[in-house]
């Protein structure tokens, strides 16, 4: 009875001490929060069982991935053939494509560079531009009303009208190609971002004000990790998008001279359908690969989102 007493008395005072512990209930709590405020269908996901880690290169060789991209290509290069076998005024043999191409490679790698360049370094600044103001607009309801109507004008305002304009006030150097490409690619970029910013649930948003965190510290630890989801989903659009801008813009600078919208409209003016439809295939491959790249960067960033867990499990 003595040791059980004295075991009993040595438990009640361990539980006094911790309970008499101060707590840090600010940053603490703020992290927690916004740990937690990531996703909650992904932390029930992990709850519920650890997810497999894939390989990516194993995905990639599985025939599930490959095979049906193989087949489609064949079945569209079997139809291509088909009707251009017949009317080679409409549509270049595929052969007649290939040999394009590999004549003058270094011409086509050239043209492509430029273009690649002039479509990156546009949606780098419509991507700035467009985050900066989302992120505006999503702070303050003032701007938000006296901005966005601008937004929506400056969407449904087609860009080849606004590109020949620019031309003639920036001349036939990059300036007019960059400065549409980051048009074209700023709305989408600016409406998903937006999104991805409001996407925080109520609750999460009422313990960050119980808590007190400013404005700043909600929107580094909640609303930016909340809107990366709906940011790849825009940068999956717009990366294939900027190369059709630099393409606008390189057909409504007559006066350049390369790019493979330069290439494009001298070979149509000149009736030369196999140089025009290998430049077509180059920019197809471009876009391609830069969706490629964006999906990879997707799946690699946003391990943690429910989305890339059940795809993995």
């Amino acid at each position: 009875m003595t040791n059980h007493a004295v075991r009993n008395d040595a438990a009640r005072s361990d539980a006094a001490r911790n309970a008499a512990l101060p707590l840090d209930t600010t940053d603490t709590a703020i992290a927690t929060a916004a740990t937690a405020s990531g996703t909650a269908a992904a932390a029930t996901s992990v709850s519920r069982s650890t997810p497999r880690r894939s390989n990516p290169r194993r995905s990639i060789l599985r025939p599930t991935i490959w095979l049906p991209v193989v087949v489609a290509l064949l079945v569209a290069g079997v139809l291509w053939e088909l009707i251009a076998i017949n009317n080679t005024y409409l549509l270049p043999r595929l052969g007649m494509i290939g040999q394009a191409i590999i004549t003058q490679p270094s011409f086509y790698l050239e043209n492509a560079w430029i273009t690649l360049s002039e479509a990156l370094i546009g949606l780098v600044i419509g991507f700035v531009a467009a985050f900066i103001v989302a992120v505006i607009v999503t702070e303050s309801g003032i701007l938000r009303r006296a901005i966005m109507p601008l937004a929506v004008v400056l969407n449904v305002t087609p860009v080849v009208a606004i590109a020949p304009a620019l031309v003639v006030a920036f001349g036939f150097g990059p300036a007019p190609k960059l400065i549409v490409t980051a048009l074209i690619t700023f709305f989408p970029i600016l409406m998903n971002v937006i999104t991805g910013l409001n996407s925080v649930s109520p609750p999460i948003l009422q313990v960050f004000a119980t808590l007190r965190a400013s404005r700043l510290e909600v929107l580094t630890r909640l609303r930016l990790p909340s809107s990366l989801p709906y940011v790849f989903a825009a940068l999956k659009v717009v990366f294939p998008l900027s190369i059709v801008g630099a393409v606008v813009a390189e057909f409504s600078a007559p006066g350049a001279a390369k790019g493979l919208g330069t290439v494009i409209s001298v070979a149509s003016s000149n009736s030369r359908l196999a140089v025009v439809y290998a430049a077509i295939l180059c920019l197809a491959i471009m876009g391609a690969v830069l969706l490629f790249l964006v999906t990879l960067l997707e799946k690699r960033v946003l391990r943690w989102h429910e989305s890339q867990l059940l795809k993995r499990g």
